[in-house]
């Protein structure tokens, strides 16, 4: 028997509506996602099986309520799932997310990890850039010191045999995810997306360093990253949201170490606040590494934030055994390096 107009079958209930609705029913009647449900959300999301519509309502219904460090998990590992992010870890000895883009400051942080690379310890940094106007993004300032960013993971694990240091946009190994943060200008808002990808370290190190902007985020990410057996990972509330030190202001690291969870203050370098440049050159990067130019501020930045990454790394045991470390890095540079540029 045919159905008449008014008795048309309704539409099924798509399957990624139940999700939606789990975080959106109100005050009262909503919930925060369980590890293994965010996990099934990315999956889907990654996998294009949900419409426009839902990816949005979903995206910023996250926002909203902010994620929990048991739904930042279950994205990072359908991330790392979805995009194949299974490569050789011993390539890597410290992971290093830079998805922020500095405003205030030049990328200090850049040489930070160069300044690692140059002895020895492989970095490989991931990021995105563009999404935000207004900001220096990581992958436009390499040029100015001479480097060029990979274009696939390939490339990077050669970059990382040649030089200890790459950088790869998250366009070359998670493009879907890329697709996400670039809704940020349609949105107006960021999304649990530009969090998660902090996390995701493709080369799975045991060493992963995150800077946040937010300091309620710096437990979640600390959280999330036990969660996720990370072995070894701090997180920070950096210099314009960059895993960067500002060393005007004491900085709390929370870490995790083979599953304990580790709060650190590290105190200011100076009494009194510096005042912000005027303007951004990103020429200063080389000059300052040349010695051509000196500024306190900016060598205490790439040292301090040196320091942190080296505690991180057990190459020391302390705090000033950690900055004693790093400022003879600094001061043993080769100043050389970037004066063809």
């Amino acid at each position: 028997m045919n159905l008449t107009h008014h008795e048309q079958s309704p539409t099924p209930e798509h399957p990624f509506a139940a999700y939606i609705r789990i975080i959106g029913k109100g005050k009262k009647g909503s919930r925060p996602l369980t590890q293994e449900e965010a996990y099934d959300c990315m999956k889907m999301i990654l996998a294009n099986d949900v419409h426009p519509v839902q990816l949005g309502a979903f995206l910023m219904l996250m926002r909203v309520k902010e994620e929990t460090p048991e739904e930042l998990a279950g994205f990072v590992l359908a991330a790392r799932e979805s995009c194949n992010l299974s490569h050789d870890k011993a390539l890597v000895d410290l992971d290093w997310s830079s998805y922020a883009g500095k405003r205030r400051h030049l990328p200090w942080f850049l040489l930070s990890a160069l300044l690692l690379a140059e002895n020895g310890i492989n970095v490989f940094m991931h990021g995105a850039g563009g999404h935000t106007a207004g900001r220096l993004y990581t992958q436009d300032m390499l040029s100015y010191l001479g480097l060029k960013p990979a274009h696939s993971i390939d490339e990077s694990k050669q970059q990382l045999k040649q030089q200890h240091f790459s950088y790869l946009s998250l366009e070359y190994f998670c493009p879907k995810l890329h697709e996400i943060i670039e809704l940020r200008p349609l949105l107006g808002l960021r999304s649990p997306v530009h969090t998660l990808v902090r996390l995701i370290n493709p080369f799975n190190a045991d060493f992963s360093i995150q800077g946040i902007f937010h300091p309620g985020y710096r437990p979640v990410h600390q959280q999330a990253a036990a969660l996720l057996q990370q072995p070894h990972a701090a997180v920070l509330k950096g210099e314009g949201g960059e895993t960067e030190r500002n060393p005007d202001m004491e900085c709390l690291v929370q870490s995790v170490h083979q599953g304990e969870l580790i709060d650190e203050n590290w105190p200011a370098l100076f009494a009194r606040r510096h005042v912000k440049p005027e303007e951004l050159d990103p020429r200063q990067l080389s000059l300052i590494w040349q010695g051509t130019v000196h500024d306190e501020f900016s060598e205490s930045s790439i040292i301090g934030t040196a320091a942190i990454a080296l505690k991180l790394l057990g190459k020391c045991t302390t705090q000033e055994d950690a900055h004693q470390l790093a400022s003879h890095y600094w001061l043993s540079r080769n100043k050389k390096k970037f004066t063809d540029n």
